[in-house]
């Protein structure tokens, strides 16, 4: 999905709303095929930029504070298929070809429930 640099433009002046989170937007990443959420990652203006240019996903770490390629080291990258956003244009989605694993745990999803205790809800709250 490498963009135009009208569209690229377009997309990061006029749609995409990265004042409410101090310059960084939610990226809810979902794998093209399975329909599986894959991670919940943030950007910045540079790396929606990088990932609409070079059509693999780039990301900024917040521990990092820095821009970061997913996979550059383990080779398990996210080749980006369609990017959206959502009703406030405070959030994006990336709809992606997952190569490889997405969590940095060896799983093919941060939101896989191995070993981790789900939450249910207890009947009546709201």
């Amino acid at each position: 999905m490498k963009g135009e640099p009208k569209i690229l433009e377009n997309i990061l002046e006029k749609e995409v709303d990265f004042a409410k989170g101090n310059g960084l937007v939610p990226v809810i990443v979902q794998d093209e095929k399975s329909k599986d959420v894959l991670m919940l990652a943030y950007a910045n203006r540079e790396a929606l930029e990088l990932s609409i240019r070079t059509g693999i996903a780039h990301y900024w770490s917040r521990s990092r504070s820095s821009i970061w390629k997913k996979g550059e080291s383990s080779g398990h990258v996210q080749k980006i298929k369609k990017i959206d956003k959502d009703c406030d244009s405070d959030t994006l989605l990336y709809i992606v070809e997952q190569i490889g694993v997405a969590c940095h745990r060896g799983t093919w999803s941060c939101f896989d429930s191995v070993n981790r205790q789900k939450i249910t809800p207890q009947k009546g709250s709201s």
